[in-house]
């Protein structure tokens, strides 16, 4: 009697992340122009692949570990979703809030000052943005383009079942901040969300935006989102994000903010969480006379990866953009950064700035940064830089020799590498949740 072979899978080829993503979108809703926005997302996820390393913006963060076959989506189950901590949702920016929203799995919460509402200002979450604005959500959608760059910025665009939409009216000033949390809740679930903000001429805000998400998850999870902006004329926004997911996630966020003529945006991002993160921040400068002030602040552990994309185009004359990232990292973490400031032909007397700023805490941790610079105009100023280092032991020694333990010294000289850009927050709740995580850190250290 023979003996047939046993054939086995061992040098079967993985599935690619293409086979392993089974799930589809809910297509469908009251508002026309959404579903149709959402229909064109879904159908540039279905015709491109996932990117790789061979991708110049994907050369230092791999995929490889992400598991696309374990996703499910939110279903709304209040048992699924965790409890939001109470810090959280404490203010951020003062005593008083103009508006307050909550986005769960399990919950939601939306408050806005009546003063503002009789003035035409709108907060409120998608779902009920289709119902109350449909008009004004179909305005900010029609410009939204984002969605076409890569698959994941498709995906949240696809997959979103809820976001944020903020519209400030013509020459309406909103005095107190606006603040919103996303709460990604549940375990090995696909979470895709939504920011519009839209400021018409001469208007003004301050919002506050956070995602997080629990340390809990038994699996990982994938968070993808897409935060669009448009300044006005003359408008004047000041943006703070906040990212504090869990350590199971892999965060995917796409960002652009499009600054009109003599208008201007203060645009500040604190990076505390996430397994990984891939964020593509893109600053446009398009009317005369416009101002971005781009700061970021990240501080990783573990075997964190955060990887940071901006980009400074300057795309009409006497635009000035002003960029700052630093960033702490411990253990085996690693960060990226990858800066460009682009300058179009027609945008002369431009003044752009670009630095990063690293202190690497431990010999396993890494820091690539990269600015860039493409001109294709004269009469233009443009600088960048950038910086790894170590704590400087004279620093220390200095600090010691004043009685100061050696931990706490090296505490000390952490806070006052980041102290130029907590000078740059105008919220002392978000200092206080800046420095709290970096104490929080150090202990580890």
């Amino acid at each position: 009697m023979s003996v047939l072979p046993v054939v086995t899978s061992k040098n079967k080829k993985p599935a690619s992340l293409e086979e392993q993503f089974k799930l589809t979108p809910n297509l469908s809703g009251s508002n026309k122009s959404l579903v149709e926005y959402q229909k064109d997302a879904w159908k540039v996820f279905q015709s491109i692949g996932f990117p790789t390393e061979k991708e110049e913006a994907w050369r230092r963060t791999s995929l490889r570990g992400l598991q696309m076959d374990v996703l499910q989506q939110p279903n709304g189950d209040a048992e699924t979703g965790a409890n939001v901590p109470e810090e959280l949702i404490q203010p951020l920016a003062g005593e008083l809030h103009g508006g307050e929203i909550l986005l769960s799995d399990a919950k939601t919460v939306i408050q806005l000052n009546e003063e503002l509402s009789a003035q035409g200002v709108i907060f409120t979450d998608l779902k009920h943005a289709q119902i109350e604005a449909p008009q004004i959500l179909e305005k900010v959608i029609s410009a939204s383009k984002t969605y076409q760059e890569d698959k994941f910025a498709s995906m949240a665009a696809a997959f979103a079942q809820n976001g944020v939409l903020l519209y400030v009216p013509r020459n309406v000033v909103v005095d107190n901040p606006l603040h919103s949390l996303i709460w990604a809740s549940g375990d090995k679930m696909l979470n895709a969300h939504q920011v519009f903000v839209y400021l018409e001429e001469n208007s003004s805000a301050t919002y506050v935006h956070e995602s997080s998400s629990s340390h809990d998850a038994g699996g990982q999870n994938l968070h993808a989102a897409l935060i669009e902006v448009h300044v006005g004329p003359g408008a004047k926004l000041n943006f703070v994000e906040l990212q504090s997911l869990g350590v199971k996630e892999w965060n995917f966020t796409h960002e652009k903010v499009n600054v009109e003529r003599d208008a201007e945006v203060d645009w500040i991002f604190g990076s505390l969480g996430s397994h990984l993160t891939k964020n593509f921040s893109d600053l446009n400068l398009v009317g005369e006379g416009s101002t971005g002030k781009m700061s970021g602040f990240y501080f990783t552990n573990g075997n964190q990866h955060l990887d940071h994309d901006t980009q400074q185009n300057h795309l009409a004359a006497n635009t000035t953009s002003d960029l700052l990232f630093k960033g702490a990292l411990l253990d085996e973490s690693r960060s990226v950064w990858q800066g460009m400031i682009y300058v179009d032909e027609s945008a002369v007397k431009t003044d752009g700035y670009q630095a990063n700023r690293n202190l690497v805490l431990s010999e396993k941790a890494r820091a690539d940064s990269i600015p860039g610079l493409e001109i294709k105009t004269d009469d233009v100023r443009c600088t960048h830089g950038a910086t790894v280092g170590k704590i400087d032991a004279d620093q220390v020694f200095y600090l010691e020799s004043r009685g100061i333990p050696r931990k706490e010294a090296e505490k000390l000289i952490v806070e006052g590498f980041f102290d130029p850009i907590m000078q740059r927050i105008p919220f002392e709740g978000v200092r206080n949740r800046f420095q709290n995580a970096i104490e929080q850190k150090m202990k580890e250290y």
